[in-house]
């Protein structure tokens, strides 16, 4: 097909001679001589319906008063535009001009997009604020306490400049601490995009022996116009810098650029220098505040000291020498011992008094068994004649035989009845006698009057006693000087056959 310029079509002398053209043909005469007059230009004008296509394209509308015409940026250009466009914004678009067929429209193919005039961005900022603002980024519920010190800092700028130098030299200076550097375009295409991805990066760290994760985020900058500052003005980085669950100081620019990540972190420094001020104390200026306390502490202990010491001694002067109270109590404690010795030895007295009179009244088993026996035969006695006198009277009454054998065989049963007790009681009086513990080797001692003898204290020199053995009684009399020495004289009291053995003395 031949190729066909403008400038032909209007040569043509008669209608007959025009060569057929396709739409096709025109459609692309068209398109090349819109390329081939413009070119590559700028084009100022009002950001109107922008649309992201899910394909990664972006189609928009460039307006002033007095035209319209359609952009199209493609997806590789959008990655890398360092804003984000939106309804109203005002800019300068770059590139070029050509048209599409389809709809027999022109348009700009975007190549760079910036914001037209400083009062322009001023205007976005500020729309951008109120929005973030309604959404609640800016609030103080979210700021977070900076650690008092750190272990380890994060930073995040460009490695090249100037910024990372002077914030390494004041850490150094202040307190030495571990730093993570996550090199960032800070100014351009794509810085936004790096920036957030960088703060997202350092709150994703959780293998402390890999890379630990940062105690603290530092987001820093040099100053520089409201154009090369815009990055830090994206909502992508406000949103991150608001998301990030570590600490964040801004230190974005000079003391008199605001950026929007200023409102979002958690403290804003007014330089990159100041924002590692904020970061770390001291450590001379905390060195000497511990010792300054330690100071004050030692010497509150030794005022406290002293006053106690003060209010001991105070006490002290009104007080009775502790061994005062000693020797007292000492002195009351001898004469109480005393006194206790005198009543032990009174009582101990008296009371041995009322044993030996006691066992004065106690009679002597055998005197007891014998005087038990009369009693019985008394008792049998007086049976026997009492029913002798019943069966006489029943006798007399009856006069008859078989009642008189009843009758004696009811007082034999009743005197086998009495008879039968008396032996029983006879048995337990034996079992009670003290003969059968003279059986198992021991001996009774009497005094002349017949009265045991129980304590050896009582017996005297040459007193006689008498000593009941199981097998017979004998006579006895105490030596002087040990009462547990007798000399044993007499016979025994009772004959038998065999005949004694000859005296001595019982140890």
């Amino acid at each position: 097909m031949t190729d066909w310029d403008h400038e032909t079509i209007e040569n043509t002398g008669s209608e007959h001679n025009i060569s057929e053209l396709s739409v096709g043909d025109v459609a692309r005469a068209i398109k090349r001589t819109l390329e081939t007059e413009f070119g590559r230009l700028r084009i100022r004008g009002e950001i109107s319906r922008p649309n992201y296509h899910g394909s990664g394209h972006l189609y928009f509308t460039l307006k002033d008063q007095e035209a319209v015409i359609d952009g199209v940026c493609w997806r590789g250009t959008v990655d890398g535009l360092s804003l984000t466009l939106e309804e109203g914004m005002e800019v300068v678009c770059t590139g070029r001009i050509s048209s599409y067929a389809r709809s027999s429209k022109y348009q700009i193919v975007i190549e760079a997009v910036e914001l037209a005039g400083e009062g322009a961005l001023l205007r976005l900022l500020e729309e951008r604020r109120k929005k973030l603002v309604k959404e609640g980024l800016f609030s103080d519920e979210k700021k977070k306490k900076l650690p008092f010190l750190p272990e380890t800092i994060g930073v995040v700028t460009s490695p090249s400049g100037a910024v990372i130098r002077d914030i390494l030299h004041r850490l150094t200076a202040r307190f030495p601490q571990r730093v993570l550097l996550w090199p960032v375009l800070v100014q351009g295409d794509g810085a936004a995009q790096e920036i957030a991805r960088a703060i997202s990066g350092f709150n994703s760290l959780f293998d402390k022996e890999k890379t630990p994760r940062p105690d603290l985020i530092i987001v820093a900058r040099g100053g520089g116009s409201l154009e090369d500052l815009w990055c830090f003005n994206e909502e992508s980085v406000v949103r991150a810098v608001a998301e990030s669950d570590i600490p964040v100081i801004s230190g974005v620019g000079h003391e008199t650029d605001i950026t929007l990540i200023d409102f979002a972190a958690d403290v804003r420094a007014p330089t990159p220098t100041a924002a590692a001020e904020m970061a770390v104390p001291v450590r001379a200026e905390l060195t000497a505040q511990v010792l300054d306390l330690m100071t004050r502490s030692v010497s509150a202990i030794e005022r406290l000291q002293q006053s106690f010491q003060l209010q001991v001694d105070a006490n002290a002067r009104g007080l009775t020498k502790p061994e005062f109270f000693i020797s007292e109590a000492q002195q009351n404690l001898d004469v109480c011992s005393d006194r206790l010795s005198l009543t032990a030895s009174f009582l101990f007295q008296r009371l041995g008094d009322r044993v030996e009179a006691v066992s004065a009244k106690i009679l002597h088993p055998r005197e007891f068994l014998d005087a038990l026996d009369e009693r019985l035969i008394r008792f049998r006695e007086k049976l026997e004649s009492g029913a002798q006198i019943v069966f006489d009277v029943r006798y007399q009454k009856l006069y008859g035989l078989d009642y008189t054998t009843r009758s004696s065989s009811a007082v034999q049963r009743l005197l086998e009845t009495w008879q039968n007790i008396l032996v029983s009681n006879g048995k337990l009086l034996v079992s009670y006698s003290y003969k059968d513990v003279l059986k198992r080797g021991f001996a009774l001692i009497r005094a002349r009057d017949g009265c045991p003898i129980k304590v050896s204290k009582t017996l005297k020199t040459g007193e006689k006693i008498s000593i009941e053995f199981f097998d017979g009684v004998k006579e006895a009399s105490v030596m002087a000087g040990n009462t547990k020495n007798i000399s044993v004289k007499g016979k025994d009291r009772r004959k038998k056959k065999e005949p004694q053995s000859e005296q001595g003395t019982l140890l």
